[in-house]
């Protein structure tokens, strides 16, 4: 076994909360909202997952680390939480196809880490307390000082976070399918992308602020919003590209944050939860077939379904835990969205039909126009 220096590090939350460990990855300060994930794998993907950016992420799995890191597993081309926490860190791993080690990953992305802490008790002072900032520091170690620091941390309730991690430029991806799909990336992830090319879909991602004339401009059969990191609410411009969507009456899919976005440009309310959704094992019963899909989740706002309507939308799906929403069919335009992630990787793959569903609102929509347009599919551009 390799040996491996422990350095002292501290993790102080805003509300004086003070817990003592050992560094991993790069060293220096780093804040953030604290959240905790249930996954008992995929720590990666969760760590490269948009949808975390600028969040400190406890692990609730005690072991972290065992079977290291691989490019292939990235859901974005970098790191995007801002620290992570473990109960018990393996430096060694065991698995043919790892690249490195988790601590080397993390140095090279610059992101704090910190383990030897009783990652339980955290979890169920979070689950009193309800989210709340920290910061991990392996160079401050005075207590009353990074408590301060924690406290004035910027909250994650009304920042607008999806143009700091969405892609610069448009990117097509082609297929030999027969449906082309304007998908707009607030934060999307690459195995959404996967799930839609291996149905074969051509996908064309916008960056998040495309003017619609853009995007229209390059003749789609349905858009997809993708999920994406903080509050939905001042997305005034994700709106406006919504609004001109439905118009079209082309299909339209949404995914957690695009699942709020969706909900939003309908008049319904979307609120910060009191710890959110995190991890891969959320029950949610789909309400048309009664079967519980086990799902996987990372959310930290959600639908007020006292606002929803029948007028509006129809529930789909609801969480078995606390009875959020967790799906809706919309009725004022040809549109259907998820709070949880269809495409987990790790993770239950119980939801991935909701793709396929997509994929039949798209031939519909195609059939329907041959049927009154005489086959000129170039009319619909």
């Amino acid at each position: 076994m390799t040996s491996f220096p422990r350095k002292k590090a501290i993790l102080a939350l805003a509300d004086g909360t003070i817990a003592h460990g050992f560094s991993v990855g790069y060293e220096g300060l780093t804040g953030g909202e604290l959240c905790f994930n249930t996954s008992m794998t995929g720590y990666q993907e969760i760590c490269t997952d948009p949808s975390y950016y600028g969040q400190i992420m406890m692990m609730t799995y005690p072991h972290i680390g065992n079977y290291g890191t691989s490019d292939r597993d990235d859901e974005a081309n970098h790191v995007m939480v801002s620290g992570l926490i473990m109960r018990s860190y393996c430096h060694d791993y065991s698995n043919p196809q790892a690249d490195g080690n988790l601590h080397d990953y993390l140095k090279a992305n610059k992101i704090i880490a910190i383990y030897g802490l009783d990652t339980r008790k955290l979890v169920r002072h979070i689950r009193t307390t309800g989210v709340i900032n920290a910061v991990i520091s392996t160079s401050e170690l005075d207590e009353q000082r990074l408590v301060q620091k924690a406290k004035n941390w910027a909250p994650m309730s009304g920042l607008e976070l999806a143009s700091k991690v969405t892609r610069e430029d448009a990117q097509t991806i082609p297929s030999n399918g027969k449906f082309k799909v304007a998908a707009l990336d607030y934060g999307m992830k690459q195995n959404i992308i996967n799930n839609f090319t291996q149905r074969g879909c051509t996908l064309r991602i916008f960056p998040a602020k495309t003017s619609f004339e853009e995007i229209i401009d390059w003749g789609p059969d349905g858009f997809f919003f993708s999920n994406g990191p903080g509050d939905p609410n001042p997305m005034r411009y994700a709106l406006e590209t919504l609004y001109q969507a439905k118009k079209t009456g082309l299909p339209i899919f949404g995914i957690c944050l695009g699942h709020q976005l969706m909900a939003l440009s309908e008049g319904l309310k979307v609120d910060k939860m009191f710890v959110g959704h995190r991890g891969a094992n959320q029950p949610v019963k789909n309400l048309r077939t009664g079967k519980v899909e086990i799902t996987t989740q990372n959310h930290g706002f959600g639908i007020d379904s006292d606002s929803i309507t029948d007028e509006v939308a129809e529930i789909t799906h609801v969480n078995l835990n606390d009875h959020t929403v967790e799906g809706l069919e919309f009725k004022k335009f040809n549109g259907f969205s998820v709070q949880y992630h269809p495409e987990a990787s790790p993770g239950p793959h119980d939801s991935s039909y909701l793709f396929d569903h997509f994929l039949d609102k798209l031939s519909e929509g195609d059939q329907e126009y041959i049927t009154s347009e005489n086959g000129l599919k170039e009319g619909r551009r």
